[in-house]
């Protein structure tokens, strides 16, 4: 067989696969999994929309970066508010672990459900830029996650996404209108926060 003969087959066995109907997982499914072992407690997983994906690993900087995020989090939303590490958001089908969301209230509000809501998400960004920007960032935009930041410490840049709305091109629908691409010199204040600007280049930690 000839190379474009054996592309012609690799495509037209991708575009089958695309089209196979696939068995969705609800979030009770998914805490079954994890309660009967099949999912272990240190496994990097989250479920977006009915579909268990596998988290992409987090190298030293991504954890430096979401811990020095954390601290400055605290410090500008105060009291009110709790900022949550690489904790579930429960979204209908889907429950992401964002690297860090702001949700209004106490820990102790959230003790026996996972907030369903967040004044603000924050994704570290490296290997899963593509996947942030466009996944993630319609998932959130659904959920009507009116603030959503992507650190991107890999071009040392911070992407502000605002204004969700419906958009039939997004994975779910859903997509924000403004998206800013701001630089180290420049900065921004949380929208849940707008007297607390932030310089960009303290997020990336730079000097």
């Amino acid at each position: 067989m000839t190379q474009l003969g054996t592309a012609r087959l690799q495509k037209r066995a991708q575009r089958a696969w695309q089209t196979l109907s696939r068995r969705k997982f609800t979030r009770e499914d998914y805490y079954r999994l994890a309660e009967v072992g099949i999912l272990r407690e240190d496994e990097r997983v989250e479920l977006i929309e009915g579909e268990i994906l596998q988290m992409a690993p987090i190298d030293p900087e991504h954890v430096t970066a979401t811990h020095s995020l954390y601290d400055c989090l605290r410090r500008v939303f105060g009291k009110g508010y709790v900022v949550r590490m690489q904790s579930p958001l429960s979204l209908g089908d889907s429950e992401p672990q964002p690297d860090l969301a702001v949700v209004a209230g106490s820990p102790s509000d959230f003790q026996h459900a996972h907030p369903t809501h967040a004044v603000l998400v924050i994704e570290v960004a490296q290997s899963s830029l593509p996947y942030d920007r466009e996944v993630k960032s319609s998932l959130y935009a659904r959920a009507g996650i009116p603030d959503y930041w992507v650190l991107d410490i890999e071009n040392r840049r911070l992407e502000v996404y605002r204004d969700p709305a419906e958009s039939l091109d997004a994975p779910f629908g859903y997509a924000y209108r403004t998206r800013l691409v701001l630089s180290p010199r420049d900065t921004i204040a949380p929208l849940a926060r707008p007297d607390r600007a932030l310089r960009v280049r303290r997020l990336l930690e730079e000097p």
